[in-house]
């Protein structure tokens, strides 16, 4: 690959991830959202924690370890599912998990 075909790449993605991220606040600047949206929108948060914790929670060689090593992290996986549901924080879920998932492996 040429530096030019680099630059042009790199500019053409630029502009597209700029465009997806600037765009809709222009267009949706002083306007109502539906209720129906808002309720989606609520939603993208936990998806994408969920995402990023899913490949590590069912790992498929989780179990080569050991029993242990994989129960700890569905242990602690429970217990941020329970801080989640009951605070509905991000932050409070995340640190409940990494406490947990510390105290379990020191046993």
């Amino acid at each position: 690959m040429s530096w030019d075909e680099f630059w042009l790449i790199f500019v053409t993605c630029a502009i597209t991830m700029l465009a997806c991220r600037v765009l809709p606040f222009f267009l949706l600047k002083g306007r109502e959202l539906p209720d129906e949206a808002r309720r989606a929108l609520n939603l993208i948060p936990p998806a994408a924690f969920a995402a990023l914790v899913a490949n590590d929670i069912f790992d498929p060689a989780m179990f080569d370890a050991g029993i242990w090593p994989a129960a700890a992290v569905l242990v602690a996986s429970l217990f941020v599912i329970l801080v989640a549901c009951k605070t509905g924080s991000l932050v409070w879920s995340a640190i409940t998990g990494v406490v947990v998932y510390a105290l379990l492996l020191l046993i």
